[in-house]
């Protein structure tokens, strides 16, 4: 067989992306392209092969039985590929090389203040640390290990459950002259700190809470790191995560108002694929990880006992 004779890689992303979502828009965005560029690139594999892949229908496709067939034997054919990529990548770089994602706030407030400690325990690493909300593909990225919110279905990683999440209000020492809410009804009087993931009406429901409204106006913050530091700062009291406000708390920035928690949807998962996970690198990193989880639960639970005396 004459491999110079197969088709256009390109063509072929293309088509695979299109049979698999069924649509040559969300191909397109998949494939960061025009929803023309994905019907051209289709048009011409059909045109070179001799014969229609998909039947349209106006705006929508659907595969013809050759389509689908031959959909079949090129998505074998990418994943081989993409296999073979990976373990090329993961052979080829230096075992001292290990690199992190995870979510900026998550990030900045737990991760960057204790990451130290890990490198003093494994001088010879080179860590590199990259921020993103959105999921990576180990097929494609350089990375090693992602630390995310979610659910923990990612097929073909090995991903285990770290912490779950709640969330409960605080705020400065200082804020409002130190005159802080007593009662959870007296936050209809104070400024709500708002932010994308955070609403409040669960939190209201929680305590009991149904004639205060979801808070419509001030900043709406995309990064809930960026909340907090308002929070620190006396703007206001905001709708705080455990595991982002505990070191605040702990140091006397912030001040937890009220014994109430809500539940967080996800729970935070270590993620990677499983062959990395057997690599010298990874294995430090994991060991490393679950020990300071470990602390940082007795380290809340300590707060916690503390604010309930207090309080």
């Amino acid at each position: 067989m004459d491999i110079r004779k197969l088709p256009n890689l390109g063509a072929l992303r293309a088509f695979e992306a299109a049979a698999r979502q069924e649509s040559f828009s969300r191909a397109a965005e998949e494939l960061f392209v025009t929803h023309g560029a994905i019907s051209h690139q289709i048009r011409a594999l059909e045109e070179e092969l001799g014969t229609p892949l998909f039947a349209r229908h106006g705006k929508r496709i659907s595969l013809t039985p050759a389509g689908r067939t031959y959909a079949a034997c090129v998505r074998d054919a990418l994943l081989d590929i993409a296999r073979a990529t990976q373990a090329l990548r993961a052979g080829a770089r230096h075992e001292r090389r290990l690199v992190l994602s995870t979510m900026p706030s998550f990030a900045a407030r737990w991760l960057t203040p204790r990451i130290g400690r890990f490198i003093e325990l494994h001088p010879q690493l080179e860590v590199e640390l990259r921020c993103s909300i959105s999921l990576i593909d180990f097929t494609r990225d350089d990375v090693d290990v992602v630390i995310r919110l979610g659910n923990g279905t990612w097929p073909g990683l090995h991903a285990e459950k770290v912490l779950d999440e709640v969330f409960f209000p605080a705020c400065s020492p200082g804020f409002n002259g130190g005159k802080l809410p007593v009662q959870p009804g007296d936050l209809r009087h104070c400024s709500l700190l708002r932010s994308v993931d955070e609403p409040w009406q669960p939190w209201f429901e929680a305590a009991g809470i149904h004639d205060i409204p979801e808070p419509r106006s001030g900043i709406l913050y995309e990064d809930s790191a960026m909340m907090l530091q308002a929070a620190i700062d006396g703007q206001g009291v905001a709708l705080v995560r455990r595991s982002l406000a505990t070191n605040d708390l702990a140091a006397g920035r912030l001040v937890r108002l009220f014994d109430i928690d809500s539940a967080y949807a996800w729970d935070y998962y270590f993620a990677c694929p499983p062959a990395l996970l057997k690599t010298q690198r990874v294995s430090a990193f994991r060991d490393w990880f679950m020990d300071e989880i470990a602390l940082f639960r007795t380290e809340y639970m300590q707060l916690e006992r503390a604010h309930t005396i207090a309080a």
